[in-house]
């Protein structure tokens, strides 16, 4: 993915793409944060990792579309409709770097499978199912609207 990333933003220097190119280059600094913050602990302690992980990677991913989404809201509120359209348009670029996101069947049968996988019988088991489906599922479900499913589900 790190490579796909380097060689995507070459193309949108070699294209002149600023805004695909500004975008790309977020991305590549939120990475770097991340992996730099991956090299230590809460107490400052080495971790023996030089960078983050696959799924790591992923959900930092997530979190960008989500803070974009977010945002779109507010600026939208305020009628500010060359904002959303940026936002939107990075929205895309992100995008192109997660895996296919799984349809309403697939996120609905995921959820069942990983509430019977747990054994989860009530609300108090939610952190449980939602634990199963991070770790199996990062970057292909929207784990909001899943932690709405669930909660609906464990009733």
């Amino acid at each position: 993915m790190r490579d796909r990333l380097m060689h995507e933003t070459k193309e949108a220097m070699k294209a002149q793409n600023k805004r695909r190119l500004s975008t790309l280059r977020l991305i590549s600094a939120a990475l770097k944060d991340r992996d730099i913050a991956a090299r230590v602990d809460e107490k400052g302690q080495s971790t023996g990792r030089d960078k983050i992980t696959d799924q790591e990677f992923l959900a930092l991913l997530q979190k960008m579309i989500k803070q974009r989404r977010d945002s779109i809201a507010a600026y939208e509120q305020a009628g500010r409709a060359e904002l959303v359209q940026q936002e939107a348009e990075e929205i895309a670029v992100i995008e192109e770097f997660l895996p296919k996101q799984m349809g309403e069947a697939e996120v609905k049968a995921a959820i069942a499978a990983a509430v019977k996988e747990v054994g989860a019988a009530s609300p108090k088991d939610m952190g449980k199912v939602m634990a199963a489906l991070k770790a199996r599922f990062t970057g292909q479900m929207d784990f909001g609207k899943a932690s709405a499913q669930v909660k609906e589900l464990l009733k």
